[in-house]
């Protein structure tokens, strides 16, 4: 009997969506603790090394000059030096502690957020950037938010202890390393705009990398079969070239900041050394240079170093920085793209179906025409109208999915089937798996002791589904099946078949087929024809 479907009421579905993904204002958040821990262990260091910096100088002066030194002075530079290594040392375990902290908890929130997205959404991003973002982006934010930061913090607070020390001893050498810095801080901002640029690049060669890489792992099979292989590793050399190409370019634009950065410091002490030696030497009397004593003279030239020490550390972050950067927004990308918009399928929108609490209800209709969707939307997979208004509710928990995306868990091939159904008795599981193949599948060694690789990895389509089949027919659920008898023979599409009518003998059975004969055998068909209409035969 063909019935026309009756008008659903109109309705909006909507999805709230989840808030922006802020790779680095998270990371921030998860950093604080150990950045104020970083900090405080970095200022400790530099202010014990002025202060071995300042006894070893008074020291080796006296010596020097042949006076008398203080029996505390030698004692108390052995003490400053010993403090200054155990401050660097714990400095670099506050470092990497936080690092690691700050990418372990991004991995986590993104592999969350991959949770929590729609399934066809999921299935819009790439495979191998997905594997891209959650093993590498998180460390090269984690450097952004911690090493980068406290770089930049020492920045400011290491070359104004040394000033204050060289304060101490001569404004007028105070003034002169700090004249300099202006000159530094135009370069960082000259070279920064470029290396961002260089890590953008670099990142997206990286991302295509990965994506093909991942790609031709997926398609092995037809590469080889087709003697495909010298073309697609020829694809994917020139790919590393030109990714290689794009690092040694953010490399080398980091060392010409370093060696800017050595060369400014290495002027400064050299005029240094110029203006004390004179004064020493009496040819000149220069106003902060003259008339010190040698230990201050040692004293000045040992801090100054300390003093672009930070700018150093700094102009080695930047490349960190720009890779932080990068990352940050590749993962933004990755994890905070909009919902994919569904196909418009207007007859779904307008189907309205009873599904009784026991049957076998067949959707039907061509490729593209709605029939997956329509089982995503019973699933509460996608948003959308469910086409059932009342005769029989389903539960997100209620729900026996089976596809050839099935999941199958790494183990056994009875571990595989009993998945998520409890206790089971083997009996059962052999009968499950028998009656579909299973066991005789020469391809499973073992029967139900086979083992399965992670993810299914060593599965066949038709062995995954087979698989699903046997899991739905051991639970109690609501069967939700997309082509189950697809990628099958006919004798094992016809046990599937079976399987599937036993069980809407005791509960609702929905499958979306291109199979005519299991349409045929269904208690109801739904035909999503390609005009917009929609037939129900009962």
């Amino acid at each position: 009997m063909q019935t026309p479907a009756v008008p659903a009421p109109a309705s909006d579905p909507s999805v709230p969506s989840p808030g922006a993904f802020q790779a680095l204002a998270t990371a921030r958040q998860l950093a604080k603790r150990g950045l104020r821990q970083l900090l405080a262990a970095q200022v400790a260091r530099t202010a014990l090394r002025l202060g071995f910096a300042a006894t070893a100088a008074m020291a080796v002066g006296r010596l020097v000059m042949g006076e008398p030194v203080a029996a505390w002075v030698v004692p108390v530079a052995m003490v400053f030096l010993l403090a200054a290594c155990l401050a660097g040392l714990a400095a670099d375990r506050a470092q990497a502690s936080a690092e690691t902290a700050v990418s372990i908890g991004l991995r986590e929130l993104a592999g969350k957020r991959l949770d929590e997205m729609p399934a066809r959404q999921l299935q819009a991003l790439s495979v191998g950037g997905v594997i891209m973002s959650m093993q590498r982006h998180p460390e090269a934010v984690a450097g952004l938010a911690v090493g980068h930061r406290a770089a930049s913090g020492m920045m400011a607070a290491g070359p104004l202890l040394a000033a204050a020390a060289l304060f101490l001893v001569s404004w007028q050498a105070a003034l002169l390393v700090i004249c300099l810095t202006p000159v530094m801080i135009l370069f960082f901002a000259l070279i920064g705009d470029a290396i961002r640029r260089r890590a953008d690049a670099q990142e997206r060669a990286f991302g295509r990398l990965a994506g093909q890489f991942a790609d031709r792992i997926r398609t092995l099979p037809t590469i080889l079969a087709n003697h495909a292989m010298a073309g697609e590793e020829a694809k994917l050399a020139r790919r590393l070239e030109v990714y290689a190409g794009n690092t040694m370019g953010v490399l080398r634009i980091a060392f010409a900041n370093a060696g800017i950065i050595d060369f400014f410091a290495s002027l400064s002490i050299a005029i240094l050394a110029v203006f004390l030696g004179l004064g020493h030497l009496k040819l000149a009397m220069i106003p902060g240079f003259s008339n010190l004593e040698l230990w201050q003279s040692l004293f000045i030239l040992m801090i100054a170093p300390e003093y672009f020490a930070p700018f150093r550390r700094f102009s080695e972050q930047y490349h960190a920085k720009a890779e932080g950067l990068a990352a940050t927004d590749a993962l933004d990308g990755l994890l905070d793209v909009g919902p994919v918009a569904a196909k418009a399928l207007p007859v779904l929108d307008r189907l309205s179906l009873a599904l009784p609490a026991r049957a076998l209800v067949a959707v039907v209709g061509p490729s593209g025409s709605g029939k997956s969707t329509l089982l995503r939307r019973l699933a509460g997979l996608e948003p959308g109208g469910k086409p059932m208004p009342g005769a029989h509710p389903l539960a997100a928990n209620e729900i026996a999915w089976v596809s050839t995306d099935a999941y199958v868990p790494e183990g056994t091939l009875a571990e595989a089937i009993s998945w998520n159904a409890g206790a089971v008795d083997r009996t059962r599981l052999e009968d499950a798996a028998g009656a579909i193949g299973l066991l005789d599948d020469a391809l499973l060694p073992g029967g139900l002791d086979a083992r399965l690789d992670k993810g299914g990895a060593n599965l066949s389509g038709g062995q995954r589904l087979r698989i699903a089949v046997a899991r739905a027919q051991l639970s109690v659920r609501t069967v939700l099946a997309d082509e189950p008898t697809a990628k099958l023979d006919r004798e094992t599409a016809e046990a599937v078949r079976r399987m599937l009518l036993e069980m809407s003998r005791k509960r609702l059975v929905v499958v979306a087929t291109h199979d005519r004969d299991l349409a045929v055998a269904a208690d109801i068909m739904v035909d999503l024809a390609r005009d917009d209409t929609v037939e129900v035969a009962a």
